[in-house]
């Protein structure tokens, strides 16, 4: 059995261990509150936009953008993979990089090249690792404050890429935030940018419901030449806000998790410590009640 000085430095190790991930808990907390604030903010201005934007690919048409035409033959793919920078998130990044390797199997074929563009030191650890072409790195975003320009100044460089035939598809892997206890590792593809399919129930169906027809100046095939690039930047940003948000849930999901741990581990050692020092005691009282037994005799 463990001494009593060495059962006590081991509580006094874990009550400070304690501390520490109650500290991180309550900071990701505070930070989960912003991000959230900020990634629900987004999501209409997101939404609304591809709507909008799929107005217009309807009235002009498949041809008015190479960003929208499918390439015959599919080599080079570019994935967009998001993660953090730091551990102490429970399975968050492992979620994203199984997602990334599982669509490296699916597409992987004879010929096909894979590079990346990674946000956060884990993807790009993981890429160089496994000897992935990596394009771009970009450290520090993914948990911290960022505004539009961080997804804009990529988002350029991959359709660039995509016209230029450097890419034939790019994807993007993100985190999708449901709530503070789950997360979804997710891949969407973002060029060429697919079909927006209108979901229709039966009764949409019987009944017609006016689709207002707008007037666009200028035409909607100039409009779209802007907005497309656009759409793949909002896609970016918009990935980046989800995983930042689920960074800081599963930081604080799995730091709460830590805590209780921790106490758990206290209380277990603290029963372990009261077993040794009644063992000391008994001990020490049946040194004395045989020595006073010794002297009687």
């Amino acid at each position: 059995m463990a001494t009593l000085k060495e059962v006590q430095t081991k509580i006094t190790g874990v009550q400070k261990t304690r501390q520490i991930t109650k500290a991180m808990n309550m900071v990701a907390t505070s930070k989960l509150r912003s991000a959230q604030q900020s990634m629900e903010g987004f999501r209409p201005y997101a939404g609304k936009f591809t709507e909008v934007l799929g107005s217009l690919a309807e009235s002009s048409g498949d041809e008015a953008s190479p960003l929208l035409i499918p390439r015959d033959e599919v080599k080079k793919i570019h994935v967009v993979l998001c993660s953090s920078d730091r551990g102490l998130c429970g399975g968050f990044n492992s979620n994203l990089i199984a997602a990334a390797d599982n669509l490296i199997k699916e597409k992987s074929g004879e010929g096909i090249e894979f590079s990346f563009t990674n946000f956060g030191k884990k993807g790009r650890d993981w890429c160089r690792n496994n000897k992935l072409t990596i394009i771009s790195e970009y450290i520090g975003v993914v948990g911290s404050k960022f505004g539009f320009g961080t997804a804009s100044k990529p988002g350029r460089k991959i359709v660039a890429g995509f016209i230029d035939g450097e890419f034939d598809e790019v994807y993007l892997i993100y985190s999708e935030y449901i709530n503070v206890a789950r997360q979804a590792a997710t891949i969407k593809q973002i060029l060429p940018i697919p079909p927006i399919e209108k979901a229709e129930s039966d009764e949409q169906q019987e009944d017609t419901v006016y689709q207002p027809e707008h007037i666009c100046e200028p035409s909607p095939d100039e409009l779209l030449s802007d907005l497309l690039p656009r759409n793949v930047y909002v896609q970016i940003y918009s990935g980046l806000l989800e995983t930042s948000t689920s960074n800081h849930a599963a930081q604080m999901t799995a730091m709460d998790n830590a805590t209780t741990a921790c106490n758990d581990l206290i209380e277990e050692l603290t029963l372990t410590y009261n077993k040794a020092r009644q063992a000391a005691i008994t001990a020490d009282l049946m040194d004395i009640v045989g020595g006073a037994e010794a002297l009687k005799g």
